[in-house]
């Protein structure tokens, strides 16, 4: 198998896939595209040129290669909860000193762009929370993060801080879920 930069070599032609790629190709897939004699070509180019059956593997392995190079979107969340006023500012001071490992836990756990926003409506103080993952598995990655101990102490420090909507009071949670209504790309 060839991964990452893949060559496959015959009589001095190589494919190469970009570094970033985690494209993985079997050889048997390269090799038929390069059993042309770049030597041959010069001296007989039309009796050399390649069948369809090598443009069709040069097409596929040139189109593996784009795809695996190809971005995720991230995927957006958001929540919101109460917050207690008399805990107010402890919650503002924890988090503007952040636990470093609890930092290196999120990004782990393939969190970006997370912020936190805070607003009194009718008198009572809320958060606003908004995150964007780039993973493949939300659930796995809140499990790994949930199961880690230094999330867990930061937990106990700022889960008393907060105050649960009802929704989300009845299922055990802190933050209740949002439904996006609105993106602009």
């Amino acid at each position: 198998m060839h991964q990452g930069v893949a060559t496959a070599r015959k009589s001095g032609v190589a494919l190469r896939l970009p570094p970033q790629s985690n494209a993985t190709l079997p050889a048997a897939v390269l090799d038929p595209i390069w059993q042309i004699d770049q030597a041959s070509l010069m001296t007989r180019p039309i009796d050399n040129l390649p069948d369809m059956r090598h443009l069709a593997c040069l097409l596929l392995a040139s189109i593996l290669a784009g795809c695996a190079t190809a971005p995720k979107a991230p995927q957006r969340f958001a929540w919101v909860t109460g917050l207690k006023p008399e805990k107010a500012e402890y919650y503002k001071q924890l988090h503007a000193h952040p636990w470093p490992g609890v930092m290196r836990q999120l990004k782990a756990c393939h969190v970006q762009n997370y912020s936190i926003y805070e607003k009194e409506i009718d008198g009572k103080p809320y958060l606003f929370s908004y995150l964007e993952f780039t993973g493949h598995d939300f659930d796995a990655d809140m499990k790994k993060m949930a199961a880690d101990p230094e999330t867990q102490r930061w937990w106990k420090e700022t889960d008393p801080c907060q105050s649960p909507l009802p929704d989300a009071a009845a299922k055990g949670k802190i933050w209740s879920d949002t439904q996006e209504v609105f993106y602009l790309k």
